[in-house]
């Protein structure tokens, strides 16, 4: 695969797999074949896997054979059924039997009968195809199945009415239906587990060796039968819902995130890899999106941004989505509004910028809750540990999205880093600026104040002319230009009638 090709399975990927298709394929117009490999290939991610192995191995389509994905044996599979005539079907790894469906080990086809397991049965001895799992998990073969005359729903009802006496039965019974609706040999499984081990449905469900069983006490919570407990995370501590296997325990999804936290190559935050780079290191889901060859034309603004959503048009950028009309739960306008993380309820946009004292804390907060006349802030309104976290520096609790400090104290650091000279001090003279900029209420506002290059430049020059004598050049010098420009965009934020700080016009916004 060529340096051209490897940037044209990014860039454009269906194009890369239409092409490399339509030179083999002569029977079908490039048309055809295009809408084959769009329905395929799928999104961004999965084409461009897809495009890549197609590049790296464009033989494939000529003789079907793995190691492939899977992507590009259902590619096969479907441009045949288009009537592509030479284009090869997919073949079986052992046996090169033509295959119609798929079944895989590892990157290798096999058909139905060389894909199957075989080993030694528990009960015969013999080693034959594994049909079957026993009860103690053994395998055994077609003619040895561990068989069990009782009805689940009547053996579940029984280990229920030792914890409930008053269970009913036909709720019993319909939640374990529910639990596996069309696998009735799983849900015999699922009473096995349960007789073996009953205090799964005490607490103790983070133990579960099958997942219906959870799905199964949840059931039986909302049916209401009592004594049955929805089990907490083993780790955290939430009773919340609990999926994947931990160190031989079920535990929550936000759990399992933070067990595959790795530090991200790009920007350092540490966060469950998104991706992996051609050279295999993480990244994070931020820059994952953030990447130059992940931004897309807005339909919109015509600008290269992120992709918020998609519509029949095309993309849409984060600043441009629609927002649905709704009742803002703070204000009570009618307007665009976002539906908050915290408490689930609308806000407008308004709302959503606006900060103010909370009711509660007294604090400067950004507001979530409450009303316009008495607004209350994220850790008021949501009081969760996993959310608002002490900053490492200052120790006040905030919603920290990445590692690091508050923004205010990113604020000191940048201040500092700005107007401190060489030997690490700040002159008299910029103390009071320092400090006005500092105390501000609103961090994050100075802080986009502080982002712009031009903003920036003049402070950092301030440093080194602080200890010089003031000059007094003519109004109508470029140099009384830039001093003016210097005064406007070093002086620091201007309190408002209401008490609160915003830059004013003078300061250059």
């Amino acid at each position: 695969m060529t340096t051209a090709d490897l940037d044209r399975a990014v860039a454009d990927p269906i194009g890369l797999i239409t092409d490399l298709v339509t030179h083999v394929e002569k029977d079908l117009g490039a048309e055809s074949i295009r809408a084959v490999v769009t329905a395929v290939a799928g999104g961004r991610a999965k084409s461009r896997q897809l495009a890549k192995a197609l590049a790296m191995r464009s033989a494939v389509l000529t003789d079907g054979r793995s190691p492939a994905p899977r992507a590009i044996g259902d590619l096969l599979i479907q441009l045949r059924k288009a009537g592509a005539s030479a284009i090869a079907a997919p073949v079986c790894a052992e046996c090169g039997k033509e295959l119609r469906t798929l079944q895989r080990k590892g990157q290798d086809w096999y058909c139905s009968v060389c894909g199957q397991e075989r080993t030694e049965c528990t009960t015969c001895g013999k080693v034959r195809r594994v049909s079957f799992r026993d009860r103690k998990g053994l395998p055994r073969c077609s003619m040895c199945p561990d068989t069990d005359d009782r009805d689940p729903a009547a053996v579940a009802h029984e280990l229920i009415t030792a914890i409930a006496p008053g269970a009913d039965r036909d709720a019993v019974a319909e939640a374990l239906r529910r639990s596996a609706p069309h696998r009735p040999h799983y849900r015999q499984r699922v009473v096995w587990a349960l007789e073996e081990n009953p205090r799964l449905l005490t607490g103790e469900g983070y133990l579960a060796p099958h997942r219906a069983i959870l799905r199964f006490i949840d059931l039986l919570h909302e049916a209401g039968v009592a004594g049955i407990v929805r089990p907490a995370c083993p780790r955290c501590h939430r009773v919340v819902r609990l999926d994947k296997p931990l160190d031989g325990q079920r535990v929550c999804r936000n759990c399992i995130a933070k067990s595959r936290f790795e530090d991200c190559v790009r920007c350092g935050a540490r966060r469950e890899p998104a991706t992996r780079d051609a050279e295999g290191r993480p990244l994070c889901p931020s820059c994952l999106v953030k990447d130059p060859a992940n931004l897309e034309t807005c339909v919109v603004c015509g600008e290269s941004r992120m992709v918020n959503s998609r519509t029949a048009d095309g993309p849409i950028c984060p600043n441009c989505r629609p927002l649905p009309i709704l009742l803002c739960s703070i204000c009570g306008r009618t307007a665009p509004c976002m539906v908050s993380k915290l408490t689930g309820l609308p806000r407008c946009g308004g709302c959503d910028r606006r900060q103010a004292h909370c009711t509660v804390c007294g604090r400067m907060r950004g507001i979530h809750s409450g009303t316009a006349d008495a607004p209350v802030c994220g850790p008021c309104t949501t009081p969760d540990a996993e959310l608002w976290r002490p900053c490492p520096t200052c120790g006040q609790v905030e919603r920290l999205h990445a590692p690091g400090p508050c923004p205010r104290c990113t604020l000191k650091q940048r201040l500092h880093e700005l107007l401190a000279d060489d030997t690490g001090s700040i002159n008299p003279k910029l103390q009071s600026l320092h400090d006005a900029l500092v105390d501000t209420e609103r961090a994050g506002t100075a802080m986009r104040w502080l982002s712009k290059g031009i903003v920036s430049t003049v402070l950092s020059d301030l440093a080194p002319a602080a200890g010089l004598a003031p000059m007094r050049p003519s109004t109508s010098s470029p140099k009384a230009k830039s001093s003016s420009t210097s005064a406007a965009f070093s002086s620091p934020p201007k309190p408002c009638p209401g008490g609160t700080s915003r830059w004013s016009a003078s300061n250059g916004t």
